[in-house]
């Protein structure tokens, strides 16, 4: 469906009771594999031929050819692997370079993302670094509940139970997954502006669409049996919500949103200070006023496509509570600028993104409500908001993940998306580019297509 070019008997008694406040603090969002102190004994203790690393999907209960997926360097699948990898790259020297730092592969400030950089006291006799983000470091470490994984008797809950990430919970999977594609305030789990200057890309995330472009299994029948899963619409919308709530925690951390005597600039949208200037009499400047931000030209403008997203979102599935949100949302921006206090706003505005969180998780994305939502964020009025490459890039990627979700509902047909396929692909065309980013040419692109999802009705 997505192109990749636009591309988780005694002895469950015992251990489920040592493993439980660790397994609770996972379901609550507050431990992530890296940081939750559990031994990790390597990506060689997942394979074997009766376990994960098959060349071909033929296991029963698995497919078991998940390290092959993993592996597979053709394909965005392979990306946490290459994660270590690209840090011996000519790239990855250069920007260490500039930042004064060690080596790339030998740096906390890139490890800690681009490697299963646990404590040295964690790692087993078969652990890998040069791993790169195996199994463990989504997975959770495998020591409490290896031995009982290979046996046939126990159950996902029981597994979960004893430590394994229930990564089919969007909340969880969006704890694990934020960590690194948008931060955490772990030692080198945040990518400033320090290091963007230096070459880093910059940081882009959504949550469903990341999770089918570096999928390392194929989900069976049996895989649906054994988990409560839940779609890809809820899955993108806990993962807006939970961004952004996570994207005020880190801007509200003193130790984090300050450089110096000044804003950490990685919160803001990168197009506030980059952009063309010049002295021609006949030179305009570019800056557009966005309806849901009171924002005056010259101000930098704070990162807000989550906020955007997640305003669709409440319009069509709490309408009684978009209203509120919009507010917040306007205060929050106008607390930047002296207009408020700016910890009370992001505060209630952190606490909104998270009870709609735990909404979304659960709300019935049917057919007319998903139709709805695609309908909105194409719509005109929702376009005028997208003044910032950011958030057309979000509202781009959310068409395309809502519709995938759909048909894998069965709440339209393949061959039905596919007949729109090609607006898809006009709109990714839109915003493939950031320095050269169009709202007037998204604008129309959205356009065109929402008449076609319109059709679909």
């Amino acid at each position: 469906m997505r192109s990749v070019a636009k591309q988780a008997v005694i002895l469950f008694g015992v251990l489920a009771m040592v493993a439980a406040p660790v397994a609770l603090a996972r379901v609550l969002g507050s431990a992530t594999p890296m940081t939750d102190g559990v031994p990790h004994l390597g990506v060689t203790s997942c394979s074997g031929s009766t376990c994960h690393s098959r060349q071909e999907a033929t296991g029963v209960v698995v497919q078991q050819n998940e390290i092959s997926l993993w592996q597979d360097q053709t394909s965005t699948s392979g990306a946490h692997l290459r994660a270590y990898r690209v840090l011996s790259s000519e790239r990855s020297m250069s920007i260490a370079k500039r930042l004064g730092i060690s080596e790339p592969n030998q740096a906390i400030e890139c490890l800690s993302c681009h490697a299963d950089n646990i404590p040295s006291d964690l790692r087993k006799a078969k652990f890998q670094f040069d791993d790169g983000i195996g199994c463990e470091s989504c997975h959770g470490g495998s020591e409490p509940w290896l031995a009982a994984h290979y046996s046939t008797d126990a159950t996902h809950s029981q597994m979960v139970s004893l430590g394994l990430y229930a990564l089919e919970k969007p909340d969880v999977r969006a704890n694990v997954c934020l960590s690194c594609h948008v931060g955490s305030d772990a030692p080198g789990q945040f990518v400033d502006h320090r290091l963007m200057a230096a070459g880093h890309p910059r940081m882009s995330f959504e949550l469903d669409l990341f999770t089918a472009l570096q999928r390392h299994h194929d989900e069976d029948v049996d895989y649906f049996l054994r988990k409560e899963v839940s779609t890809g619409a809820q899955v993108w919308a806990v993962g807006q919500a939970r961004a952004l709530e996570r994207q005020l925690t880190l801007f509200s951390n003193p130790n984090l949103n300050m450089d110096g005597i000044f804003p950490e600039p990685v919160f803001f949208d990168c197009q506030s200070c980059h952009q063309d200037i010049s002295d021609d009499p006949n030179y305009r400047p570019n800056a557009v006023l966005n309806p849901v931000r009171p924002v005056t030209p010259g101000q930098v403008r704070f990162n807000d496509a989550h906020m955007i997203m997640l305003l669709a979102i409440a319009e069509q599935i709490a309408p009684n509570e978009a209203d509120a949100l919009r507010q917040e949302i306007k205060a929050f921006h106008a607390s930047l600028s002296g207009h408020g206090d700016r910890s009370e706003a992001s505060e209630a505005l952190q606490l909104t993104a998270s009870r709609f969180a735990t909404f979304a998780g659960s709300a019935d994305f049917n057919r007319e409500r998903t139709l709805g939502l695609i309908e909105r964020i194409a719509d005109d009025v929702v376009t005028d908001r997208y003044t910032d490459y950011a958030a057309a890039e979000q509202a781009v990627m959310a068409i395309d993940t809502l519709l995938s979700s759909m048909v894998a509902a069965d709440q339209v047909a393949l061959s039905e998306v596919d007949a729109i396929r090609g607006g898809v692909e006009l709109a990714y065309d839109a915003v493939s580019d950031s320095n050269r980013y169009s709202q007037l040419a998204l604008a129309n692109a959205l356009r065109d297509l929402r008449a076609d999802v319109t059709g679909l009705r």
